[in-house]
Parts: C-alpha cells; structure tokens; sequence
C-alpha cells in the first residue's frame, strides 16, 4: 500500500476509496480509548494498518472460496483464511461477533415483516391511512377558518368607534 505525500494525499486515488471512512474510524477509536488523545498521524496509521488488515483477510477468503468452488465468499472462508494467516487467536472473537450480527439482521428481518402479521390487508391499511390524512386536511382547514374569524373580530374591535350622531361638522 502506498503511503499518502506530505500533502496528505496518495498518488494512487483507487486506493484511497478502498479505506474505512475516517468518521468510523475515529467513532471506534473514541469509544475504544476514551480518554486519550491520538495524533492524526497515528489515526492515518491505524486506518491504513485496518484497511491492509481486510485487504489480506479478504484476498485469502477469496483463495480459500476458490479453492472449495464457491463463487461467494461466506463465514466460513473468512475464518479458515484467519487460521492461514495465523491469526487463530481471533477465530472465537469473529464467531461471536458473527453470531452477533446475525441475531440483529434476524431481529431487522422480523421487524420488516411485522406488517404483514397484523392480519390486516395492506390495502386496507393504505385505506385507513388516506382517511386519517382526509380528516387532518378537514381539522387544519377548520382550524385555519377560526383563525380567520377571530383576526377579523379582533381587527373589528381595534378599530376606533364611529360616532354616528348627525352633528357633522363641516
């Protein structure tokens, strides 16, 4: 990987789009270490170490999806790639936090369809939601047409009285 010129960019631009956004980065690091202050140097560096940490996880994931005849790289590629690179130690982890992600997706999955176990026809539903913006539409229109009157009334009793006496002085 190529490191970024004094002015922060790298010759390279297609590598640049392959990186974790920095605004992730620096949320994890955040959260990770609270209480103490990292140079951006040092964030660069851990981003750029991160990035190459995925690039070589990744290409042995693909050599070990290709070697089983798999066209898409699964769970269990990953961790066979994580024992041939020697990173062994972190199988446990990945399988945690695998589990972990696929009990949110089902969680994600099973609010996604909670509509469709109301028993109630999405029609229906389409129905009753056209009905309560009707009846809005018709308590707003109200409401504005009391506020016309009461400005009128209200402007009616600022005005000074006429007197009406037919002592006209001209």
């Amino acid at each position: 990987m190529e490191m970024p010129s004094a002015s922060g960019a790298s010759s390279n631009s297609e590598e640049d789009d392959l990186t974790i956004p920095r605004a992730a980065m620096n949320k994890m690091l955040k959260e990770l270490l609270p209480n103490v202050r990292i140079a951006n140097e040092s964030r660069e560096l851990v981003l750029m170490c991160c990035t190459e940490f995925i690039h070589h996880i990744a290409t042995q994931a693909n050599s070990v999806c290709n070697s089983n005849q798999k066209k898409t790289i699964n769970a269990e590629h990953i961790l066979t790639a994580l024992d041939d690179l020697g990173f062994s130690e972190y199988r446990e982890d990945a399988q945690r936090v695998f589990a972990d992600c696929k009990e949110v997706a089902a969680k994600r999955r099973k609010q996604s369809t909670r509509l469709e176990h109301l028993g109630v026809p999405e029609e229906e539903l389409l129905r009753q939601q056209q009905e309560l913006f009707a009846r809005a539409r018709q308590e707003q229109a109200e409401q504005a047409q009391q506020d016309w009157v009461h400005m009128q009334q209200a402007a009616v009793a600022a005005l000074p009285a006429v007197n009406d006496s037919d002592d006209d002085d001209y």
